[in-house]
């Protein structure tokens, strides 16, 4: 046994040994220049980018400790363990939209010969609803507590907090604190939803922290934001029945092409939403109804405004979670103006804290991004690895009632890069064939490709807006990985009768000033 002993402590210290059917099961705790650890890893959020960083770790053997708290939102809502994705994000916001598709598919179906007793009764049941996708998350939330179980993950509910560089606090629901000491740290605690400071924001609206539990239908709505979030809310809400109306300080999309982003906005106003630019929130009053009047101001005439609503949702933007964490007591010092986290490589100025996800300044905010990003850093603190996160070229798509589909660069960001002579940009209407027999709109079904100017024309940029464009701009996130070129394009051969072969179709540019509408189906 002494031999053992001082064979396993040239890395490990044994804590403890114990024999079960004649087997050594070794406890080990990591070992470093100060002192001993409870942990090799500890992962200070519960999201997707901090599960998959620790499952990551777990598999290159180290022994991983994760620490998940969600502070009641100011309505009171609260969820389980998997971040903001699987809560309140992405996974409830693709079921609401599915259920809006649905919905105006029932309509459509008429059309197609399908016999509905009665149009006017097709309605959402909204407590079927949110019952419905508060089951499934809540499947996902148990699914997640199982899988952390069997690979050996140890779960702590609790808040955490730096005490110094290599430990942790966590304080738990009951208000008692546990401490922990782990040799490298990872903080991925994501973001919340920003309220204006305005009166009555925080009282009497909601976020899309709320919105998919919200246990009342929510009525006419009022959208204070046009950022993704408020917009996909905005399209699946108006859809389901209930009217919106949508406040846009600048512009649409901030951020995305500003031509595609126009194109969703104006599919959105033909369907009967709601949109005042260039408006800002002034105040929300409760009525002795239970309604809320809101009260906001065009920033360029200062003309205000007012109506009545049964909700007001914020979607203004989201902070990052760092003031909770006593970074200072750990040493990190490198936050931006915005309170995020500025790390290249996921290393703050603090060798063994790294970060992932939307806390990190200047990286997108996207549950794909963030996982990717954790497997690859657990790999390289256990595994030697060196391969560094492309935060470039990562497609993305928003789920609003014609969906938008981009991968690259816009045509703004594109034509700033490499100046308007130097950049082609190909452009498209189309006709999806399942839209012909129900009349719908076709208007605003459009895509483009931004490419540079010179042969063989790389692909810089492509965007689509049209039914299931995230299905559709995903192949092509790969080729846009690889280089791929317009002639290359041209000549790849489509699947027929897709939306997706409308790329390789691609042959009008903005700069010849052809009629990019469509003239056929089939030649």
């Amino acid at each position: 046994m002494t031999i053992l002993s001082n064979v396993l402590r040239i890395n490990n210290i044994i804590n403890p040994i114990i024999r079960s059917d004649n087997i050594l099961i070794l406890a080990r705790r990591s070992f470093g220049s100060h002192g001993v650890f409870d942990y090799d890893l500890a992962v200070i959020g519960g999201g997707s980018g901090g599960l998959a960083c620790a499952k990551e770790a777990v598999n290159q053997g180290a022994r991983v400790v994760v620490l998940d708290y969600v502070t009641p939102s100011p309505q009171g809502t609260k969820w389980g363990l998997g971040g903001t994705c699987v809560n309140v994000g992405c996974i409830p916001k693709k079921l609401m939209h599915q259920a809006a598709l649905l919905g105006e598919s029932i309509h459509e179906a008429v059309s197609y010969g399908w016999q509905v007793p009665s149009l006017d009764s097709v309605k959402i049941d909204w407590s079927a609803l949110t019952q419905s996708v508060q089951n499934h998350i809540k499947s996902v939330n148990w699914v997640t507590r199982v899988d952390l179980r069997d690979k050996k993950i140890e779960y702590v509910n609790g808040l955490g907090e730096f005490k110094d560089a290599h430990t942790v606090v966590a304080t738990l629901k009951n208000g008692s604190k546990k401490e922990l000491t782990a040799k490298n740290i990872v903080i991925a605690v994501g973001g919340r939803p920003h309220y204006p400071d305005i009166p009555g924001a925080v009282e009497h609206c909601i976020s899309s922290d709320d919105i998919f539990s919200l246990s009342h239908p929510p009525g006419k709505t009022l959208v204070v934001g046009a950022g993704y979030i408020g917009l996909e809310c905005a399209g699946f809400l108006n859809s389901l029945g209930f009217p919106a109306t949508v406040l846009i300080r600048s512009v649409p999309l901030r951020g995305f092409d500003q031509q595609m982003a126009n194109i969703v906005t104006n599919e959105m106003e033909e369907k009967g939403i709601k949109l005042h630019h260039k408006c800002v929130p002034l105040s929300v009053e409760k009525l002795e109804s239970g309604q809320l009047k809101a009260r906001w101001s065009n920033t360029e005439t200062k003309e205000e405004f007012e109506d009545v609503f049964d909700t007001v949702l914020i979607a203004t933007g989201r902070y990052a979670l760092t003031k909770q964490l006593n970074l200072p007591a750990a040493g990190i010092n490198t936050l931006s103006g915005s309170g995020k986290i500025v790390a290249t490589t996921e290393q703050t100025n603090v060798p063994h804290i790294y970060a992932v996800g939307d806390v990190l300044e200047g990286r997108p905010e996207l549950t794909p991004v963030a996982i990717h990003a954790g497997r690859l850093l657990a790999k390289r603190i256990f595994a030697g690895a060196t391969q560094q996160m492309d935060y470039d070229n990562v497609a993305t798509t928003v789920f609003t009632p014609l969906e938008y589909g981009c991968v690259g660069l816009s045509e703004e960001t594109a034509t700033q890069r490499h100046g308007a002579d130097k950049i082609e940009v190909y452009h498209a209407y189309y006709k999806p064939t399942e839209f012909f027999i129900p009349q719908r709109n076709i208007r605003n079904c459009y895509l483009k490709a931004v490419a540079l100017r010179d042969a063989p024309q790389r692909i810089l940029g492509l965007h689509f807006v049209g039914p299931a464009a995230g299905e559709v701009i995903q192949g092509f996130a790969a080729a846009i990985k690889c280089n791929i070129t317009m002639e290359q394009l041209m000549n790849t051969v489509g699947i027929h009768p897709t939306v997706a072969e409308e790329f390789t179709r691609l042959n009008i540019t903005k700069r010849s000033g052809k009629d990019p509408n469509p003239a056929s189906c089939c030649s």
